[in-house]
């Protein structure tokens, strides 16, 4: 136990960057196939828009707690 090695935190760039994608990333491409399916099919692009929706309030909560 006495050869431990403290680990150094360099820059978190990438980290943050990587939980911005999770937190805006799914929404994002749930929201595009909505609107994709808007001229096709209204009652699926609404079913779309409900789910971006969710999915938005779900992993701002889960990934924002994570960030403060």
């Amino acid at each position: 136990m006495g050869n431990l090695i403290p680990l150094e935190v360099g820059n978190l760039d990438g980290i943050v960057v990587l939980i911005v994608l999770v937190m805006f990333g799914p929404a994002l491409l749930l929201l595009i196939i909505g609107v994709v399916l808007r001229k096709k099919n209204l009652k699926a692009a609404k079913v779309f828009y409900i789910l971006a929706g969710i999915c938005l309030l779900v992993s701002l909560g889960i990934c924002g707690g994570l960030m403060a």
